[in-house]
Order: structure tokens, then C-alpha cells, then sequence
């Protein structure tokens, strides 16, 4: 293209900082903010932040602290995880179950069905806190069913 039909740069693109021409009107309409190309738009409409490891930037959309699994990993080293559990109800209370089975066997109290896979722990007073030998029952389902629902009508 000859030389006189070339406009001259008037701005920069805000993102690469590339000297560009834009139509004035279009520069005041946008507020200065003016690209020189569509992937420039896009970088600049990216919302980033640093990895805490490594510093590489990462979408914030993603919500992730890091890049990469071995950052990850780098960022976790040191933390110990609690492996005891301490409040574990179905770990205790099936120590409870089979603590009963060894000391009052392997039926129901009540009809004597002696399917042990199905028997129930029974709380005489209604408080599961209380597991003392002589406040618990070994129940098939119906007995135990019958002692919470036929008895409170």
C-alpha cells in the first residue's frame, strides 16, 4: 500500500501496547479503552490470580489456591490429618451391638427369633448415651418396632 493511504497510529492498544488507529469516536465512546485485536480483548476481560506456589496465573473462576496437582501437593505437605475417630457413632454403637450379642446371645429377648444380622440394640429408658448392660435389649426389627410404637398408644 503506498505511503499516503497508511493512517498513522493515534493510540495504543491497552493490552499488548501496540500502536494502533482507531476512529476518534470510537476511542471517546469506549473511554480510551481500545484493543488491537480480539485476543487482546480477551486477555483483558480475563480475571487471574497467582498460584500461591509458583505465581503462574490462574482464572479465578476456577476458585482453586493452585495450578497443578504438584502444587497442590507442595502446598499440603505438613498438614496431618486427623485419622482417629473419635466420634464415630456407627463404629460405637456396633461395639455396643456386638458387646450385648457375647453377653445375652444370639436371639431376640422378647420372641427369640435368632437371626443375629437383624437384631437391635433396644434403649429401655429412650437415652442412647446410656449404654449400660442392664438399660439395653437385644431386639429382633417387629419386637423392636412394637416397644416404640404400640407403646405409646
Amino acid at each position: 500500500m503506498p505511503e499516503k493511504y497508511k493512517r498513522k497510529s493515534n493510540t495504543k492498544c491497552i493490552q499488548c501496547l501496540k500502536p494502533i488507529y482507531k476512529r476518534p469516536g470510537i476511542i471517546k465512546l469506549n473511554m480510551g479503552r481500545v484493543f488491537c485485536s480480539q485476543e487482546c480483548f480477551g486477555k483483558s476481560c480475563r480475571n487471574e490470580h497467582p498460584c500461591i506456589i509458583c505465581k503462574k496465573p490462574i482464572l479465578a473462576s476456577a476458585h482453586k489456591k493452585t495450578c497443578s496437582r504438584s502444587c497442590a501437593n507442595k502446598n499440603r505437605t505438613g498438614i496431618s490429618y486427623n485419622t482417629d475417630r473419635p466420634n464415630d457413632k456407627i463404629k460405637s454403637q456396633k461395639t455396643v451391638r456386638l458387646r450385648l450379642i457375647g453377653r445375652k446371645g444370639k436371639r431376640c429377648e422378647k420372641c427369640g427369633y435368632s437371626n443375629v444380622g437383624i437384631l437391635q440394640v433396644h434403649h429401655v429408658d429412650r437415652n442412647r448415651k446410656n449404654n449400660k448392660p442392664d438399660n439395653l435389649e437385644l431386639l429382633c426389627p417387629n419386637c423392636h418396632a412394637e416397644k416404640h410404637y404400640m407403646e405409646k398408644n
